[in-house]
């Protein structure tokens, strides 16, 4: 049982270290797991909940697995696996699960899946993932409770997403990298954590084409080897340490190699946060009242709903109305009812949210209810007055790693607390 505790009023001030990019590095513990010889190393991991919980399912299935937190460095031994089960247990705890399945096909010829988790995100299901495992000639028996899927061989295909997601081009490729012939996955994600992966399956022995295209083609080899890799930053724990700097009127430099916030950047200029790029660092800081905004979110390049939630925080603070569509989760405005406890005026109707600000906000006991509305309701505690506690922190842990102290080094009062359920 986690909560945070936050208290507002703090101007942040100082230097953000951005941790290595959780939609990266899920896809790569899954991918070391495709090579049945050395060890692989990733490097820059962050130490959020759900790399323990990939951890622990790589674990289950037989591979040796060192974390070494102080370092944020994965060694993965995945020379001995034995197990094509992904146990409930741990799978129901976070949706990255998804990405073991290609390994368990290849290396063990079947997996079974008694549990798919994450975030309660309205309608986001993974028939898309299933229906390219059989176009590439694997059987897909779904349970009400258990997904079974068996190969005793992949062969290439030519594939098609009807929605360009992250997860399922990322799964699509790995299980293209060692099927027999070419495949070719045509609406890909364009993600740079997708063609962060692709770099990485290109170093193990990969044939991969058309990263960052929508039109990927995919010759098959038959093996890969260990390599080491370093994640790239992660552009969301990025994109809300710049929001923190822009609600609390602070000044923030964001320390991350290649660091890119893309259009999120643009919008929050066109609230009033001034960006300045200096070398490898970004600096972030506003010191004027926040304009309100128009969002629509999509599909990279464009607005990124896993920013949604926290931009309707930082919209709750700017001097008008703000409007906001989200177009990609049904499930994203759960934020709203939680806002309006600590003063917000926000006002759902659909996939259509109007945030009529500038509302002062009060600090009051509200739940996170996914990964994304937990972080934003830090968020709204930093720019609250009084305390805020939010329950369900374990949701929040799932994607910021070490978040308190982060915090609390620019000047943020803001502690966790866990205890015994």
């Amino acid at each position: 049982m986690v909560r945070y505790r936050v208290r507002g009023g703090n101007p942040l001030r100082g230097t953000a270290f951005i941790q290595g990019a959780k939609n990266a590095v899920l896809p790569m513990i899954g991918a070391a797991l495709l090579t049945a010889q050395g060890r692989t190393v990733l490097r820059n991991v962050p130490i959020i909940e759900d790399v323990r919980r990939a951890v622990e399912l790589a674990t289950a299935v037989g591979a040796g697995v060192e974390l070494h937190e102080s370092e944020r460095t994965l060694v993965i031994d995945a020379s001995r696996l034995h197990s094509p089960v992904l146990p409930a247990q741990i799978a129901r705890r976070f949706r990255g699960s998804v990405l073991f399945t290609p390994a368990l096909l290849h290396r063990l010829g079947e997996a079974i899946v008694e549990g798919v988790g994450g975030c309660n995100l309205g309608s986001r299901n993974l028939d898309f993932h299933y229906l390219g495992y059989k176009r590439l000639g694997a059987v897909v028996d779904e349970g009400e409770t258990v997904i079974h899927v068996k190969a005793s061989g992949l062969t290439g295909a030519t594939l098609y997403l009807d929605t360009p997601s992250h997860t399922g081009t990322e799964n699509l490729i790995m299980a293209a990298a060692l099927a027999k012939g070419t495949t070719v996955i045509e609406n890909a994600a364009l993600e740079p954590e997708v063609l962060d992966v692709i770099d990485m399956l290109t170093k193990m022995g990969a044939r991969i084409s058309g990263g960052g295209t929508g039109f990927i083609t995919v010759e098959g080899v038959e093996e890969l080897h260990a390599v080491e890799h370093t994640v790239m930053p992660d552009r969301l724990d990025a994109g809300v340490f710049a929001m923190a700097a822009a609600i609390t009127q602070g000044e923030v430099s964001l320390v991350g190699t290649g660091l890119d916030l893309g259009v999120v950047r643009y919008k929050l200029e066109q609230m009033g946060v001034d960006f300045a790029r200096q070398g490898a660092v970004l600096q972030v800081r506003c010191d004027r009242p926040l304009r309100p905004i128009n969002i629509i979110t999509d599909t990279y390049p464009g607005f990124a709903t896993d920013l949604q939630s926290p931009m309707m925080t930082v919209a709750a603070l700017a001097d008008g109305t703000s409007y906001i569509h989200e177009r990609i989760f049904d499930g994203r405005f759960a934020l709203a009812a939680e806002l309006n406890k600590m003063g917000a005026n926000v006002e759902v109707a659909g996939s259509r949210a109007i945030v009529r600000g500038a509302t002062p906000l009060t600090g009051a006991h509200v739940t996170a209810h996914d990964l994304r509305s937990g972080i934003a309701l830090v968020l709204a505690g930093l720019a609250a007055k009084g305390e805020t506690v939010i329950d369900s922190g374990y949701l929040i842990d799932r994607g910021h790693a070490h978040l308190a102290p982060r915090m609390r080094a620019l000047g943020a009062d803001i502690t966790q607390e866990i205890s015994e359920p």
